[in-house]
């Protein structure tokens, strides 16, 4: 998919779109972006109830293999 998103660290435009995978037991199958500092729940858990949270949109550099990511709502 060709996309106008420029690579920050080289300059090349046209990323490759991507995403980041969370494969954790309870995980969603996806990376979520949450507001504000970590903070831990009684098990060690991040909590996150009650927070807003975006999806994570991830962008690969063909040329110098570099990630931008994006905190995008969800459709």
């Amino acid at each position: 998919m060709i996309n106008n998103i420029k690579c920050s660290q080289c300059g090349t435009v046209g990323l490759e779109p991507g995403f980041i995978e969370d494969n954790a037991p309870a995980g969603h199958g996806d990376a979520r972006w949450v507001a504000g500092p970590i903070e831990r729940g009684p098990l060690g858990g991040a909590k996150r109830m009650g927070r807003p949270h975006l999806q994570v949109d991830a962008y690969h550099c063909l040329n110098c293999g570099h990630l931008e990511f994006f905190a995008v709502r969800p459709a």
